[in-house]
């Protein structure tokens, strides 16, 4: 468990810094009932504790999806079903696997995939839940720091 605990701390910090830096004040998109909170991290910045008790490996060129449904109104998390594709700027699709993490009451959806320094990426991620469904769409720069 505090492993988990360690996780959520250096996924916020890493929120912090990357709201910090970034012109969009918040990575959060409002569908329907939802609100969809979203990342997009180098997991080099993950600790090696962390990345271990997730299955997550360490690299410069690997990123984390990070992303968390919550209901509206209640800020309460949903229990949705995730899937998705990542699809670099000529057109190269690949799936997105998500993993759900239950920390407590949060509920977090991870996937990592590889990418090329300073590329754009478009996501394309579908949550599901019961006979609701939809599709959050962003895109991303990525570093190799």
């Amino acid at each position: 468990m505090r492993e988990h605990s360690n996780f959520i701390r250096v996924v916020i910090t890493l929120t912090c810094l990357f709201l910090a830096l970034s012109a969009k004040a918040e990575q959060k998109e409002t569908l329907g009932d939802w609100d969809v909170h979203y990342i997009v991290v180098n997991t080099a910045f993950l600790t090696p504790e962390v990345a271990k008790s997730y299955d997550i490996v360490r690299s410069k060129y690997n990123a984390l999806v990070n992303l968390s449904v919550l209901n509206s109104e209640s800020q309460e998390a949903q229990n949705v079903a995730v899937s998705g594709t990542v699809t670099d700027l000529l057109g190269n699709a690949r799936p997105l696997t998500f993993k759900k993490v239950e920390e407590g009451a949060a509920i977090y959806y991870l996937a990592t995939f590889n990418f090329d320094d300073l590329d754009t990426y478009r996501f394309n991620i579908q949550l599901q839940r019961g006979n609701t469904s939809r599709t959050l769409k962003f895109q991303q720069k990525l570093f190799a720091d």
